[in-house]
């Protein structure tokens, strides 16, 4: 065998022990008792800092050891306070599946969260154009990610034909940052019809997004359909992290 011949059987090796294990994001809140999806968050744009020196390694392993059933992490430096080093941490830290959330706009971002270790990408209706989105998907798709599309409110329902593993719907108003868990109560019925036609295997999983402060927030969403529930700020504002999420 020729030197580089060696060396492509050798980096090959190495390829394959680097490999890592998908962790699915949907089948891990389908099959939790509470579906919290425990999010990692050091600021918010309409609030400011949430909790500043906040760090990954302290606050990732609290959310899993209480029974998160999966993981959050903003990468948006400018407006979230994220920095490049807090979702590749979490994955040193947790086994449970990781969402990357940020504002993905472009096929790049997709590579990078494949990198850093994410195993599902968030895609916001708000920000694409739906062809765009479709895109995103199928490529997020190719390389091996899960992904979670969400939505804001009901002129964003005919995205939900595109195949993804969770659709979610995001509490959040746009213009005011108010949330009212409500309006997830409220997009319910029309989210369900608009997913009748798909063969259960591959409907989506429904997401509540933020605005979920309490165990009866996440009761009454379940009896609307939601199987899994994003919480950030009322985890990270408050005092005693383990608590909380317990």
């Amino acid at each position: 065998m020729d030197i580089l011949s060696e060396i492509i059987a050798c980096k090959r090796k190495e390829m394959e022990a680097g490999a890592r294990k998908h962790r699915s994001m949907k089948e891990a809140l389908a099959s939790s008792p509470t579906g919290v999806i425990a999010e990692f968050k050091r600021r918010s744009p309409s609030k400011g800092w949430i909790k500043a020196d906040a760090r990954v390694e302290d606050v990732v392993p609290a959310y899993e050891a209480e029974g998160a059933a999966a993981l959050s992490i903003l990468t948006d430096g400018t407006y979230f306070g994220a920095q490049p080093e807090d979702l590749p941490t979490a994955r040193k830290v947790s086994r449970l599946p990781i969402l990357r959330k940020d504002f993905i706009i472009d096929p790049v971002q997709l590579y990078e969260a494949r990198a850093m270790g994410a195993d599902a990408v968030l895609l916001i209706a708000a920000c694409l154009d739906k062809e765009t989105c479709r895109c995103l998907a199928e490529e997020a798709h190719r390389i091996g990610l899960e992904v979670l599309l969400e939505l804001h409110d009901a002129t964003e329902l005919d995205y939900a034909d595109i195949a993804v593993e969770m659709l979610g719907v995001n509490n959040r108003h746009l213009g005011t940052f108010h949330t009212d868990v409500e309006h997830a109560i409220t997009l319910a019925d029309g989210l369900k019809g608009r997913l009748e036609g798909i063969p259960a295997e591959k409907r989506p999983l429904l997401v509540a997004e933020s605005g979920i402060r309490s165990a009866e927030d996440i009761r009454r969403l379940r009896q609307c359909g939601y199987k899994g529930f994003l919480i950030g700020e009322h985890l990270m504002r408050g005092g005693r992290i383990d608590e909380l999420t317990r």
